[in-house]
């Protein structure tokens, strides 16, 4: 098998292993049994002669098996990420911009920490009734941002292959920082693996790596390190996001080609193909495990992305300001301005009838 293939044609395999094992759930007759497989298929790949690209197959799926008992049965194993005093650090100088609004601090720090402690019931409703919920949840949405503007702050440093090496390990390091900080959440990570595998790819080779490769190289590593994160909504929902913009988004963004100029309207198209390739794989998990379907979903991403990245620039460079010389009180403005929009129209949205 090739590298682009192989990676392909083995992660799937040993993700179905560790699902199986979730949903079977005994732990040790699982490993007992998959222990004994994996060790007969390992000597039956070194002992034959031509390679078996089946047995490879079984191999994997057993070895997620194995991956996800083992955890299962070592002590301690399913606690959860903590955030670092960096979150609270950041929550700090939040609560000292003077920003417009009066939960406009608690919508950007849920934002930027995803913590909403200082958000009403009120306004976590609107966000999850409108279809929106998943800004208030740090994701790779948030993560990419940052992500996007630390790689244009480091372009400045040329494209040779000593600043790409810097670059890419500044970059990386800069967001598992921020990942860390975050308490490390199965999307955060799984955007952060992302960024990893790419930046890899880029600094060793000049190009980063196929979006279908980096997608199971990723799913691969975080099922091995916390097998256990299968069966959790928010590993689910990301991955299956992502799916969707892998395999369909392409594909419906090429129904609306480009002419090579500014078209405003293939920009909403593109953003409208996004969020309809999201809401395909995503919609049954997200009705398996909250029982709702956010019915204006299209309309509420097409404002509240783009406003919301908006949003997340602007609050990180008020922060950085606020941290360093103090932050202007136009910048807080328009934070809390924007901020104020963002809840007018997702309120508005989610007091819509329901076309049925």
């Amino acid at each position: 098998m090739k590298n682009k293939s192989g990676i392909i044609s083995l992660s799937l395999p040993f993700a179905a292993g560790v699902a199986t094992a979730a949903l079977t759930a005994v732990p040790f007759a699982g490993a007992l049994a998959s222990s004994v497989a994996v060790a007969a298929l390992f000597c039956f790949c070194v002992i034959s002669k031509r390679r078996c690209t089946f047995a490879l197959i079984l191999l994997y799926f057993f070895l997620g098996v194995l991956c996800w008992c083992s955890q299962a049965l070592a002590p301690g194993a399913e606690k959860a990420a903590r955030a670092t005093g960096l979150a609270e650090g950041l929550r700090a100088i939040l609560n000292r911009i003077p920003f417009e609004g009066e939960h406009s601090t608690g919508i950007i720090s849920a934002l930027l920490t995803g913590h909403r402690g200082q958000l009403p019931r009120e306004t976590i409703n609107a966000f999850r009734q409108s279809g929106a919920s998943h800004i208030l949840a740090l994701s790779g949405l948030h993560l990419g941002v940052i992500y996007a503007c630390v790689c244009r702050l480091l372009a400045i440093v040329g494209n040779s292959p000593a600043a790409r090496l810097f670059r890419s390990c500044t970059t990386a390091g800069l967001c598992g920082l921020y990942a860390i900080a975050t308490g490390a959440s199965p999307s955060i990570v799984r955007a952060f693996l992302f960024i990893c595998i790419n930046e890899a790819g880029k600094a060793m080779s000049g190009r980063a790596h196929s979006p279908l490769g980096t997608f199971c190289l990723a799913l691969t590593i975080q099922l091995a390190l916390h097998p256990g994160i299968i069966s959790s909504a928010g590993f689910q929902l990301s991955y299956l996001a992502m799916m969707g913009i892998t395999v369909v988004y392409p594909e419906l963004e090429s129904w609306y080609p480009g002419n090579g100029r500014a078209d405003p309207l293939r920009a909403i198209w593109k953003s409208a193909a996004m969020s309809l390739s999201c809401q395909l794989f995503t919609a049954p998990a997200a009705w398996y495990h909250f029982h709702s379907f956010p019915t204006y979903f299209l309309l509420t991403n097409l404002i509240a992305l783009p406003l919301s990245e908006v949003i997340i620039i602007a609050s990180v460079a008020a922060a950085v300001l606020e941290a360093t010389c103090g932050c202007p009180q136009a910048l807080a403005l328009a934070c809390g301005k924007m901020v104020q929009l963002l809840e007018f129209c997702l309120e508005t949205i989610a007091s819509l009838p329901p076309p049925w």
